[in-house]
C-alpha cells in the first residue's frame, strides 16, 4: 500500500462518488477506479459498495476512513515538527508546578526561557508535589518544580531557591504592631497547615518543624489546605495564622500582615526536579536558564542518579 492509495481513498470516501473524487483529484475516473480496486485487492476487503448513485462505505471503508484521517494528522504533525527542527525551532516540554512557584522565581524562569528559546513549545501544570512525581515516573510531564525535601534515588534534584517563612496574621491581630515576632507567642494560636503528602513532607514538614523547634505543636485548626492562596484567605477571615513562605507576600490580600519571624529563621526550598534517564537537549537548555535564574546558586544538591 502506498501512501497515495490512501489519499485515493479517503477522496472517494469523503466525495461518495469515484467522478467527483476524480475531478478533486486532477485525475482521470478509470485509472481512479483502478487504484480503489487495487486497494482492496491487496487488502483483501471490499471498501465500497457500488450503487447507481455513486458508491458507499461497506464497514471495513468506514473502519478504513477512520483510521486514514488518522493518520494523516499524524503525519501532518509529524511534517511541522521535521519543518521545525530543520528552522531550529525545537521541541516541546511539559513541566509540573505547584501553584506558590508561580509567586516569585517561576515567572523569572518562563520569561527568560522564552526570550532564548522563542520557538520551544511550554506546556505548564499546576499540581500537588505527589502529582508531580507520579507524572515524572509515568512520563506525562519532563520536570516539575516543588518544595524540598524529596526523596527519590530515581530524579535529580536540584534546589532553586531559598527563602524565609514569614508569619501570616489577621491585620487586627495583638501582634499586629510588632516588625517580627517569636514563633513562641503564638504557640497557643489556632493555625492554618499546608497539606501534608504521603512520604513528602515539603512546606507542611517545614512548618511543623519550625514549630517544634520553637517547643510547640501547632494547633491545627485548618489542615491539608492546598494552595497558598486560600490558607492567606482564611488567615484573612481570622480563621487563624500561618507560616507561609515569604514570596506569598507578592500576594495582594486584604486583611493579612506579614511579620517576620526571630530566633529560629526557619526556611523553605524550591526544588526543580526530572528523570535523569529521559534527559533531552530541551529539557538540557531549560536546566541551564533554572540555574542561570536561580536565587540560590550555590545551593544544587548533588544529582540522584
Amino acid at each position: 500500500m502506498e501512501l497515495r492509495h490512501l489519499q485515493y481513498f479517503v477522496a472517494v470516501a469523503e466525495e461518495m462518488s469515484i467522478s467527483r473524487a476524480a475531478q478533486r483529484l486532477h485525475m482521470a475516473q478509470p485509472p481512479l477506479s483502478n487504484q480503489i480496486k487495487q486497494l482492496e485487492s491487496e487488502l483483501g476487503v471490499l471498501l465500497f459498495e457500488r450503487t447507481s448513485r455513486g458508491v458507499r462505505l461497506t464497514e471495513a471503508g468506514e473502519m478504513l476512513l477512520e483510521e486514514a484521517r488518522r493518520f494523516f494528522i499524524q503525519l501532518d504533525q509529524a511534517v511541522r515538527v521535521v519543518q521545525r527542527v530543520g528552522h531550529g525551532e525545537v521541541g516541546r516540554l511539559a513541566l509540573g508546578f505547584v501553584p506558590s512557584a508561580s509567586n516569585e522565581i517561576l515567572p523569572e524562569i518562563l520569561h527568560s526561557f522564552r526570550e532564548l528559546y522563542p520557538g520551544v513549545e511550554l506546556f505548564l501544570s499546576e499540581m500537588k508535589p505527589d502529582q508531580i512525581v507520579q507524572q515524572l515516573h509515568e512520563g506525562k510531564i519532563d520536570a516539575g518544580f516543588l518544595y524540598l525535601p524529596l526523596e527519590d534515588p530515581s530524579l535529580s534534584i536540584e534546589r532553586v531557591s531559598r527563602e524565609p517563612l514569614v508569619l501570616a496574621l489577621p491585620e487586627r491581630h495583638p501582634l499586629a504592631p510588632e516588625p517580627e515576632v517569636d514563633l513562641r507567642e503564638v504557640a497557643h494560636e489556632p493555625f492554618i497547615l499546608p497539606m501534608r503528602y504521603r512520604l513528602m513532607p515539603g512546606l507542611h514538614g517545614q512548618v511543623t518543624e519550625a514549630c517544634r523547634r520553637a517547643g510547640f505543636v501547632p494547633n491545627a485548626v485548618q489542615k491539608d489546605v492546598w494552595l497558598m492562596q486560600t490558607i492567606v484567605g482564611l488567615v484573612a477571615g481570622g480563621l487563624g495564622v500561618a507560616l507561609v513562605p515569604a514570596s506569598v507576600q507578592n500576594l495582594s490580600r486584604k486583611g493579612v500582615l506579614y511579620k517576620r519571624v526571630s530566633g529560629l529563621s526557619p526556611s523553605v526550598e524550591l526544588g526543580f526536579v526530572w528523570p535523569p534517564a529521559r534527559s533531552s537537549p530541551v529539557l538540557e537548555a531549560f536546566l541551564a536558564v533554572v540555574r542561570e535564574n536561580s536565587h540560590d546558586p550555590v545551593g544544587a544538591q548533588p544529582h540522584l542518579e
